[in-house]
């Protein structure tokens, strides 16, 4: 069976340039890969046919041989001595399994790059950042209202002292990874595949240390509490987030440093309850209180007091707005307001001499109870029309 012409096989006319021909070859490897077409008993050969097409046509010299002659250029039939491609510098063929790996190996960051990381065959990573930290941190509500500095401490990994962050005996430079010629990667052709991994020497750094710091094992840093002074601002809520540039955890070998996120909680509080800038006082009064009416003293969050006058026959749950007095907004805009809520509390242990007047109220009270009368009367109407 004939060799089909190596430009039909890659979709291109004759004349094609580099450019051209690496972009269609990059095209029929995902096209024809046989991880992608299990379905295909042809795609395989269909695959190399591919490779050994671009092996041919990627090479000037080769493809201006193809060009000339055919594929007759590469069947060793004409010599070198007739000024034609069939001596050293062409033998051996254009289909090997040895040049199918060299062909992918040119694409292959181009196939695969974004899996392998920035930087592509080159990429490596001499100095890391340091990882984010969080630390959470719990306030009270009078915190929360005025705002505080407070110092934290914070178990970290910080630079490392003796050898400045560099891992390395008296602060000595790294020397470059034998391994990985400081790629940070290395290469091993396995099949049709050329495998790129990470450098088991160095780790991906491109570098080794031969004499590690004692202080810190050759990592550049240790471990180590550090105190650090935070201002919180009024009005902060329950799941609000400070952070802090570079106080996170130290690069290794002598890369930035991370950053740290204090995340806050609120304590709940004992008198209040808060809804965004709100605050909320459940205040119990007496029966008598909130029937007669008068003043009652509630406390605010600010540690001071305030008078608040209740209207007569007032009922649970009532509700009265004290301005000004709730939370800070936490970017400006003002304050809040606080809400008191009436909680009539009904007397328990009572004296004879109590029993005695509440009985004489109640007899007194037909008409003192104006949404009883109402309730019963509907009561009163349903239990009649059930009846009927």
């Amino acid at each position: 069976m004939s060799k089909r012409d190596y430009y039909d096989v890659l979709g291109l006319k004759k004349g094609a340039s580099p450019d051209e021909i690496k972009k269609a070859y990059r095209g029929k490897a995902k096209e024809l890969h046989p991880d992608r077409n299990t379905d295909n008993p042809r795609a395989e050969d269909q695959f190399k046919e591919a490779n050994e097409a671009y092996e041919v046509l990627k090479d000037n010299d080769k493809k201006a041989a193809y060009d000339r002659y055919g594929h007759a250029a590469f069947e060793g039939g004409l010599g070198a001595s007739a000024g034609r491609p069939g001596g050293p510098g062409f033998g051996g063929g254009a289909g090997g399994q040895g040049d199918f790996a060299s062909a992918f190996s040119d694409v292959f960051d181009d196939l695969f790059g974004d899996f392998m990381g920035a930087g592509g065959r080159g990429g490596r990573q001499r100095a890391a950042r340091g990882a984010d930290l969080r630390y959470n941190l719990r306030v009270s509500l009078e915190e929360a209202y005025g705002g505080l500095h407070k110092t934290i401490n914070v178990p970290t990994s910080v630079q490392c002292g003796p050898c400045s962050g560099s891992g390395a005996e008296g602060g000595a430079e790294p020397t470059t990874c034998p391994t990985c010629s400081g790629m940070g990667k290395v290469r091993a052709t396995q099949g049709f595949f050329t495998v790129e991994r990470t450098c088991p020497t160095c780790s991906g750094l491109g570098q080794i240390i031969k004499n590690p710091c004692k202080a810190c094992g050759g990592n550049g840093r240790v471990q180590k509490d550090r105190a650090l002074s935070v201002n919180i601002p009024a009005g902060v809520e329950t799941g609000t987030r400070i952070r802090l540039a570079g106080e996170g955890e130290a690069g290794m070998r002598g890369g930035p440093p991370g950053d740290l996120y204090i995340f806050l909680e609120v304590a709940p509080h004992e008198l209040f309850e808060r809804d965004g800038v709100s605050l909320h006082c459940r205040v119990p009064v007496s029966m008598s209180a909130a029937a007669l009416g008068g003043d009652i003293e509630v406390p605010t969050i600010d540690g001071g007091r305030s008078r608040v006058k209740i209207p007569a026959g007032s009922q649970s749950g009532r509700q009265m707005r004290l301005r000004g007095k709730g939370m800070p907004a936490l970017r400006g805009g003002g304050t809040g307001d606080m809400f008191i809520e009436l909680a009539v509390e009904t007397p328990v242990n009572l004296t004879s001499k109590q029993r005695e007047l509440l009985r004489e109220f109640e007899a007194l009270s037909e008409d003192n109870n104006p949404e009883s009368k109402t309730f019963f009367s509907s009561v009163k109407s349903f239990w009649d029309s059930m009846k009927g």
